[in-house]
């Protein structure tokens, strides 16, 4: 089934990275570079099945970014994966907190990105 997927980065070759596979596995993809770009398109695009962020981007931030999403009752039950370079506990933690879904750590695999898709959006 292919899935409508927010692809939040402030690094245009990390949105390639991220937009290529998904496309690959024939999901549709949407861009932001920020926080609050994305914000923006998700109210333009009406729904989307999953959003997949950063976690250290200017404007808004990733993690200010998941409290957003979870505040809009829309989309309150989206998944929303991070994908960081941020490995740290306790920014894990916060990312839970917030209500991430899950967390993936750069640089990523390809394949583990698709699994990880697949597993949140069955």
């Amino acid at each position: 089934m292919a899935l409508k997927v927010l692809a939040v980065d402030d690094s245009k070759t990390m949105r390639d990275m991220v937009s290529f596979t998904l496309k690959s596995a024939g999901h549709d993809v949407i861009e932001a570079s920020d926080g609050r770009d994305a914000l923006t398109k998700l109210a333009g695009s009406g729904r989307v099945d999953l959003v997949i962020t950063d976690v250290n981007m200017p404007n808004m931030d990733g993690l200010t970014l998941v409290k957003e999403i979870r505040a809009n009752p829309t989309h309150r039950l989206t998944p929303i994966l991070v994908l960081t370079t941020e490995a740290d506990g306790a920014k894990k933690d916060e990312g839970r907190a917030v209500g991430a879904t899950g967390w993936i750590v750069k640089p990523f695999n390809p394949e583990k990105l698709l699994q990880v898709v697949q597993k949140v959006c069955p």
